[in-house]
């Protein structure tokens, strides 16, 4: 799941107008091998926790010290508070990357990423509930209708006799994913008003990669013995998915608008679900389509509406 940091107003140098949309579905292609690396790792036996940490760790190694060079001044003066706003962001965020990778055990590729990419819906909840914000009629309407598809994609699970060994289990996991990254989102959009991009990613990588590692380290993951294989994909999913990928989505930002960049990634699903139908041969029921149609076009709704 790509869970790229909160937009910032921003004008860059006048490049051509095909290239934003250009490097964005890029970054949309790259991040939708991310569920199928993942699974290629499972099954050369790697745990879930093990490719989370892993992800994170190579991220923020890359990261940290580019940001320590290029923001130093920035993060030296960091104030307490922010940086503890960093540390429980890269909480929800460690949560979100262990929770989805650990639903790809569970459940099929297609309806792991499809819940998982729900963030916009919980957003919207949290901005009724938390904040007693009343979103517009349109967000309303996009939140029942993903309340719909998600309904509708478990039953379809459910139901189905697929290879997935406990999908209830899987398409939960999934949705923690989704409501932590939305919290991961949310403390993000308030520290980007005063922190800057490179220096926010690279704290809340280097927290999230830490807390991971300490679980890692808790539950005594196993770490090695794992094959050329297993490894090529690790390494394939920090560097493309994780720092690629994402850094797309955030240069496209600087060009396009925030709704039209999360309308996107909408994209990733349907990227991963075809691959998964390529690679590992995972059919869908007509119970499945309809809900993975209503969820999509519950957060499409909910997109324009909050553009509205």
């Amino acid at each position: 799941m790509a869970v790229p940091a909160p937009p910032v107003a921003a004008h860059g140098p006048r490049i051509g107008r095909s290239l934003p949309y250009a490097v964005l579905a890029a970054g949309v292609l790259v991040v939708s091998t991310a569920a199928i690396l993942i699974r290629l790792a499972q099954s050369q036996g790697v745990p879930s926790l093990a490719i989370a940490a892993v992800r994170l760790g190579l991220a923020a190694l890359v990261l940290l010290p580019l940001a320590w060079a290029r923001t130093g001044r920035e993060l030296a003066a960091l104030p307490r508070r922010d940086l503890l706003l960093t540390a429980a962001s890269g909480a929800f965020l460690a949560l979100h990357f262990w929770s989805w990778i650990a639903s790809l055990e569970f459940t099929s590729v297609a309806s792991s990423t499809v819940l998982v990419t729900t963030n916009p819906l919980w957003v919207g909840l949290a901005s009724l509930v938390v904040l007693r914000e009343r979103p517009p009629l349109w967000v309303l309407a996009g939140i029942g209708l993903s309340f719909g598809g998600m309904i509708l994609t478990f039953a379809a699970d459910t139901a189905a006799a697929t290879a997935s060994p406990n999908p209830a289990l899987g398409n939960t996991l999934a949705l923690v994913g989704a409501v932590s990254a939305s919290g991961y989102l949310i403390i993000g959009r308030a520290l980007r008003a005063r922190l800057g991009l490179l220096a926010y990613v690279a704290l809340a990588y280097g927290a999230a990669a830490l807390l991971l590692w300490a679980g890692v380290l808790w539950t005594q993951t196993a770490m090695l013995g794992h094959s050329l294989l297993a490894w090529s994909c690790l390494v394939a999913l920090a560097l493309g998915p994780q720092l690629i990928g994402h850094t797309a989505f955030n240069w496209s930002l600087r060009h396009l608008s925030a709704t039209f960049v999360a309308l996107a990634i909408l994209g990733e699903p349907v990227g991963s679900a075809i691959l998964a139908w390529l690679i590992f041969e995972e059919r869908f029921t007509a119970l499945q389509l309809a809900g993975f149609g209503l969820l999509l076009a519950g957060i499409y709704l909910g997109a324009r509406g909050e553009r509205r």
